[in-house]
C-alpha cells in the first residue's frame, strides 16, 4: 500500500533524498547574492579581490 506524502517531502529511498549538485548551487547562488547585496558583502569582495590581485600582481 502506498503512502500518502505531505507537501514538500519526498518518498524515501536511495535516490529519492538526493539532490545534484548543481542543482542545490543553482538554488543556493541567488540567496547568496542577493544576502551579500543587502548586507553589503559585495564591496567586501571586491575589496578582498583588489587585495589579491595586487599580491599576485608583484
Amino acid at each position: 500500500m502506498a503512502q500518502a506524502l505531505l507537501p514538500g517531502t519526498r518518498a524515501s529511498g536511495s535516490a529519492a533524498g538526493r539532490r545534484h549538485p548543481l542543482v542545490a548551487l543553482a538554488m543556493v547562488l541567488p540567496c547568496a547574492f542577493v544576502l551579500a547585496l543587502m548586507f553589503g558583502g559585495v564591496e567586501a569582495v571586491i575589496t578582498q579581490t583588489s587585495s589579491v590581485a595586487g599580491v599576485l600582481g608583484r
